[in-house]
């Protein structure tokens, strides 16, 4: 008995105790979990329930143009809090702050007294404003560091730099598309908080972060030559009443846009001034009918395809010609045309006979080959694809229009890249806009380069469409006023009626010239779209002048040497008689770099590519007393051509070497 007694204790004290040892081991094992395995998530909890992280702007890599110029770039400036409960007046502090933060004295005391204790005044302040708070010396009242980001050229390239938010994320632009390279690591303040969740303190400095720059952006972009492409593109859409005009400018061989330009354009400083058309990049977003310049890929398809040859003739019909029971007309009344005449003379209905030859299904596979109906994946947000229907959606008079730039839509872009297939021998380049992306030091990260899409064209074909563009420019052509003096241009002009709802506008058009120079070895292909012009609806009155203009600069400043087997542009003469309408309803009627015909004494000449010695000659005649800069070819002018002037003004023309 006594036995059983002392092995039920025995087994009751066992089991006591493993019970203990079990207990032990749990609690000991909870302990571990939560004080080593838990630890940093329980540390961070218990941070946020007494403290408070307080998100400061992130900095943003610049944004540079091929020679490093800075185009954006991220400011420090004072952002101003305050610590309410160190405040000893907070109706006299409201008083002298007012003013200096844009405040009313009594939204400024509302302000203070609903906050907990930290509340931002002012976020990245002018250096001005920042002074004058601090020299009141107020107890309570900090600054922190923040940027913000400034644009030092105000509208220069504004459509491809974009601009940001006060977030600060990219909004438009470069500044949108590479938004997570650009930006940088956020920083932060720690305020300290009480049982009610209320702040109560800053913590120490060194418990704050500073906000981290991203990556910089270098662009392939120059700022000189955007500068000239915006300059000459603005004087055409001003002088000629336009609604507005695109400018691009591109390298053929690579597909490195150099230029890309709107008007009307903003300040990306204070974007939200303006509307949503104006910060539009209507380069890329915005398509429209290309009219005559499409003339350009029907004749390279047709040669290629060897559905003609270049001497080959075609009945022009004396100006209209019926084809699949619609009328075609020429604005000029024309016979027979060979294929170069077709092109210079840019008839409509000998555009319609070649289409016609090359046949529907050649001609939408060349099309689609040069990259139309299909985005060409620039580095850049919002690009447009145009509109090319599928052959199989052509009705019987497709064929015709389309071979002369009717019914189908393109983008600037799309427009400029297909030329540069022909100026560069025949392979389509995919366009680009960055160069390169590097760290704060200027270690590369990533690199861009030249990216050849396809061979759209053989390069015989390509020699021989050059060649025939040539004459659009020359004597005789729809394009003369795109002539540069001593270099050889190829080129075409485009007019296009806008499409007013289901029919085409009577008076709506839109104006352009696009092409390459110099012929032989081209460096540059620019093409300018000037949109709803008033004065003449044809691109060789109203695009082609601005084409020559930001060509002779922009070659002035690359320094490429001149073709000395060019031929000289016409000598400024002081009267000229109105030049007979060229064949393209008036496309070629004057001539640019000449003094503006009819102009009286009173009207400032256009001296953009003249030597000194005309420059002299020229002002001699006139009385009028002129300041020269520099030497060589005269590329910038003020007052602008066909300004008022007395013999008082102040006039200087600026030059710079032609080679």
């Amino acid at each position: 008995m006594i036995e059983k007694r002392e092995k039920w204790a025995r087994l009751r004290m066992r089991t006591v105790a493993a019970i203990f040892a079990l207990v032990f081991v749990v609690t000991a094992g909870r302990a571990f979990y939560l004080q080593v395995l838990q630890k940093e998530r329980l540390v961070k909890l218990a941070e946020k329930q007494h403290q408070r992280v307080v998100a400061l702007t992130p900095g943003r890599g610049g944004i540079f143009d091929q020679h490093n110029a800075p185009l954006a770039v991220s400011i420090e400036m004072d952002s101003c809090y305050a610590e309410v409960k160190h405040l000893e007046n907070v109706p006299e502090a409201a008083t002298r702050l007012a003013p200096l933060l844009g405040y009313s004295v009594a939204e400024l005391e509302a302000k203070l007294k609903a906050s907990r204790n930290f509340v931002w005044l002012g976020r990245r302040l002018a250096p001005e404003a920042a002074q004058k708070i601090r020299d009141l010396d107020l107890e309570g009242i900090g600054f922190v560091k923040e940027t913000k980001r400034f644009y030092p050229n105000s509208e220069v390239a504004a459509h491809v730099i974009g601009f940001t938010g006060t977030d600060p994320g990219g909004l438009e632009g470069v500044e949108r598309k590479y938004d997570s390279t650009i930006l940088g690591n956020t920083g932060f303040l720690v305020t300290q908080r009480d049982a009610l969740g209320r702040d109560i303190d800053l913590k120490q400095a060194g418990e704050g972060k500073s906000g981290t720059k991203g990556n910089n952006v270098v662009l392939t972009l120059d700022k000189n030559v955007q500068y000239i492409a915006e300059k000459e593109l603005a004087q055409a859409v001003v002088k000629n009443g336009a609604k507005g005009g695109i400018a691009v400018v591109m390298e053929p061989e690579t597909g490195r846009v150099l230029a890309m330009a709107n008007y009307p354009t903003f300040n990306p400083n204070s974007p939200f001034k303006y509307g949503p058309t104006t910060l539009r990049n209507h380069a890329i977003s915005d398509s429209f009918e290309p009219g005559s310049t499409f003339k350009i890929f029907l004749v390279a398809a047709a040669l290629e395809n060897h559905a003609i040859r270049p001497g080959d003739s075609f009945n022009c019909e004396n100006g209209v010609y019926n084809f699949a029971g619609r009328t075609i007309h020429d604005t000029h009344k024309y016979a027979t045309l060979t294929v170069p005449q077709i092109l210079k003379y840019s008839s409509n209905i000998g555009a319609a006979k070649i289409g016609s030859r090359l046949g529907p299904e050649r001609l939408y596979a060349a099309l689609t080959g040069f990259g139309f109906g299909e985005k060409s994946d620039i580095d850049l947000p919002g690009e447009a694809g145009g509109l090319l229907r599928k052959q199989s959606k052509w009705y019987g008079i497709d064929l015709a229009t389309i071979s002369f730039g009717q019914g189908v839509t393109a983008t600037a872009l799309q427009i400029a890249t297909a030329v540069s297939a022909v100026a560069n021998g025949g392979n389509l380049m995919k366009p680009y806009l960055v160069d390169h992306i590097a760290d704060d030091s200027g270690n590369v990260i990533k690199q861009f380069g030249p990216q050849v899409k396809r061979r759209v064209i053989s390069p015989d074909t390509a020699k021989k469409v050059a060649q025939m563009l040539e004459g659009v420019v020359n004597e005789g052509g729809t394009g003369t006023g795109a002539a540069v003096d001593g270099y050889r241009v190829a080129g075409k002009t485009g007019t296009a009626q806008k499409a007013d709802g289901r029919s085409y506008s009577a008076k709506k058009r839109t104006a352009s010239f696009v092409g390459f120079v110099p012929l032989e070895n081209p460096k540059l292909t620019i093409l300018v779209v000037v949109d709803e012009p008033t004065t003449s609806p044809y691109g060789g009155v109203v695009a082609a002048p601005a084409f020559s203009a930001i060509a002779q600069q922009t070659l002035c400043y690359l320094k490429v040497p001149l073709d000395h087997s060019a031929k000289k542009k016409a000598e400024p003469v002081q009267e000229k008689k109105e030049a007979q309408p060229a064949p393209e309803a008036a496309e070629g009627g004057t001539v640019e770099g000449s003094v503006v015909a009819g102009n009286d004494a009173g009207s400032m000449p256009n001296f953009r590519g003249m030597s000194m010695r005309q420059v002299l000659r020229i002002m001699e005649k006139r009385g009028l007393n002129v300041k020269l800069q520099g030497s060589g070819r005269a590329v910038e002018q003020s007052p602008p051509p066909g300004s008022r002037i007395t013999t008082q003004d102040p006039v200087w023309v600026r030059f710079v070497p032609s080679a």
